[in-house]
C-alpha cells in the first residue's frame, strides 16, 4: 500500500468498528468507513472523546447528518506540504478533501516538473479540484470537468485559495466533453480520473463504473497527445481491485510503465488505513 504523506495538520488518531477518527486543522470528526471492519473502537475513542467537534451519523432510511458536539465554522482549511484546501463537512459524511490522494499529487507534481514542458492536463470526475490545484501549482495547464456546479465552485475556490487562476473549469457530463473535444482536435499530456461508482450527468446520462469504465478510457485514449506523460486511474468502489485498473491500463495504453496499488493513510495506532486503489501509466520523455 501506498500511503499519503506531507499532510501539515491532518492526522487519523482512531479507527475501528466501521468509524475513524480525524484531526482536521484542530477540529476533530467522526466518520463512517466501510473499510474499518475490526473492533475495540470504543476503547480506543475513549480518548478522543473530549476533542470530537462532530459525528456523522447514517440514517436507516437512507443518507445521514452531522451531529455536533462543538459548532463547527462553515468550512476551514488544511494544509498539505506549500498548499491549503477547503474543508466543509458535507450532507453525504464528506469533507470535499480525500488526503490519501496527496500520495498521487505528489507523483503528479514531480512528473510534470521533471518533463520540463507545458504539459496540459485533463481532470475528469475533478469534484473540489486539489488534484487540478496541485498540477496547475507545479506549472500545468489543468482543464477541469465535473457534472456538479456546485462542486466546481468549490474547485474554484481551493485554486483562489492557492493563488491560481490558471485552470479551465468545465461543469458538464465527461463523457459528452470528451466527445466534443475529440471533434474539434484538442490533445492533452496528461489525464486524470476518478469515477465514481453510480452517478447521472447533468441531462440524467447514468454511470456504472463496472459497466461504463474500461470504454470511457478507450475514448479517453483518443484525447492523449504525441508526447503524453501520464494517465491516472483513481477509485473507491468496494471490489475495483488495484489489479482491474492496471489490466484496464494495460489493454489499452500497453503494459510498459504500468503499475497500480492501494492507497491509503497511516494512522495513529501504527496501522495502515485503506481508502481505494490507483493505477498510473506512464510515459518515458
Amino acid at each position: 500500500m501506498k500511503v499519503a504523506q506531507g499532510w501539515l495538520d491532518f492526522e487519523v488518531l482512531a479507527t475501528g468498528d466501521g468509524k475513524k477518527i480525524e484531526n482536521w486543522n484542530g477540529w476533530v470528526l467522526v466518520r463512517p468507513d466501510p473499510q474499518v471492519i475490526w473492533g475495540d473502537f470504543s476503547q480506543r475513542k475513549k480518548k478522543f472523546d473530549h476533542l470530537i467537534s462532530a459525528e456523522y451519523l447514517r440514517s436507516s432510511s437512507g443518507g445521514g447528518c452531522w451531529q455536533e458536539k462543538k459548532k463547527l465554522p462553515e468550512q476551514w482549511t488544511c494544509s498539505w506540504n506549500e498548499l491549503s484546501f477547503i474543508v466543509k463537512p458535507m450532507g453525504f459524511k464528506h469533507t470535499g478533501v480525500f488526503p490519501e490522494q496527496a500520495v498521487n499529487w505528489d507523483r503528479m507534481q514531480k512528473l510534470i516538473s521533471q518533463s520540463h514542458r507545458e504539459i496540459k492536463v485533463l481532470n475528469l470526475f475533478a469534484y473540489t479540484g486539489c488534484a487540478s490545484v496541485a498540477c496547475a501549482f507545479s506549472g500545468a495547464k489543468v482543464t477541469h470537468v465535473d457534472a456538479s456546479k456546485g462542486m466546481v465552485d468549490r474547485a474554484k475556490e481551493n485554486a483562489k485559495l492557492n493563488g491560481i487562476n490558471s485552470i479551465r473549469f468545465i461543469v458538464d457530463d465527461c463523457k459528452k466533453f470528451i466527445e466534443r473535444e475529440i471533434r474539434r482536435g484538442n490533445k492533452y499530456d496528461a489525464i486524470i480520473m476518478d469515477p465514481p461508482s453510480y452517478g447521472r450527468g447533468p441531462g440524467g446520462e447514468m454511470w456504472k463504473i463496472e459497466d461504463n469504465l474500461y470504454d470511457f478510457v478507450k475514448l479517453c485514449k483518443l484525447l492523449l497527445s504525441d508526447n503524453p506523460l501520464f494517465v491516472l486511474i483513481n477509485s473507491y468502489t468496494t471490489g475495483l481491485q488495484a489489479g482491474v485498473i492496471k489490466n484496464i491500463l494495460c489493454l489499452i495504453f500497453g503494459k510498459e510503465n504500468v503499475d497500480a496499488d492501494e492507497i491509503g493513510l497511516l494512522t495513529n495506532e501504527g496501522i495502515a488505513l485503506p481508502c481505494g486503489n490507483s493505477g498510473f501509466k506512464i510515459w518515458n520523455n
